[in-house]
């Protein structure tokens, strides 16, 4: 592995409490039930639209654009009072640095938040390349994103590895033709991540390393 490509919610940072929150506002604006976490869980991955589409329900799906603005509006400033990275992480993306590897976001959220919070948490020197949605280009699980990562780092296919938390994410890997690491400590199952056709699976943040040590990656 000589490029390591990181989804963002779920994997790098756990802003699941955030983006309820900004749901369930929301929502409530709307005159529409509150989600539940789990809910909210299952809805994300996928980008706002279709976070907002699933949150509505089925008879006010025409309140969908002013669902995005409303979610839009308060996120903005919301998106880190309770998000925060995972234990392990910063540790983790700073051994495979040490070690060479070139570090990359791919992520569904749009640019700038991807951008907001990449440097909040992680600072400016450890990712080589970050993407988020930009206009124009489609969402993964369309390879768009990983094609414009390889293109950016030089590297081909065989050189790199997607690390996500959920089937969108393996389905982006396997559709851009790059080997995937499903993380338990994300958002979805182990059932979701191998269904999907992950190559391998992680428990832990440290379990990459050991993938790495134990050449399962390489």
């Amino acid at each position: 592995m000589k490029l390591a490509i990181f989804d963002l919610d779920g994997t790098l940072v756990n802003s699941l409490e955030d983006i309820a929150d900004a749901v369930n506002y929301t929502m409530k604006q709307l005159g529409c039930p509150e989600k539940s976490i789990s809910e909210v869980n299952s809805y994300t991955g996928d980008g706002l639209l279709e976070l907002c589409q699933k949150a509505l329900p089925e008879n006010e799906q025409d309140k969908v654009e002013s669902a995005m603005k409303i979610y839009s509006e308060y996120y903005n400033s919301h998106y880190t009072v309770k998000t925060k990275p995972y234990d392990g992480i910063l540790e983790l993306l700073r051994e495979l640095k040490d070690r060479g590897i070139v570090l990359a976001v791919a992520s569904n959220k749009t640019y700038a938040f991807t951008v907001d919070i990449i440097f909040k948490y992680f600072g400016r020197d450890l990712f080589r390349v970050i993407e988020g949605r930009i206009d124009g280009r489609p969402i993964k699980p369309a390879p768009d994103i990983i094609d414009t990562i390889l293109k950016k780092t030089g590297f081909m296919p065989e050189d790199a590895v997607l690390i996500g938390d959920t089937g969108i994410d393996i389905t982006t890997a396997i559709n851009a033709g790059i080997r995937s690491t499903g993380c338990l400590w994300g958002f979805r199952t182990r059932e979701e991540l191998e269904s999907s056709g992950a190559d391998f699976i992680a428990k832990t943040p440290c379990d990459l390393l050991s993938l790495i040590d134990s050449g399962a990656s390489k």
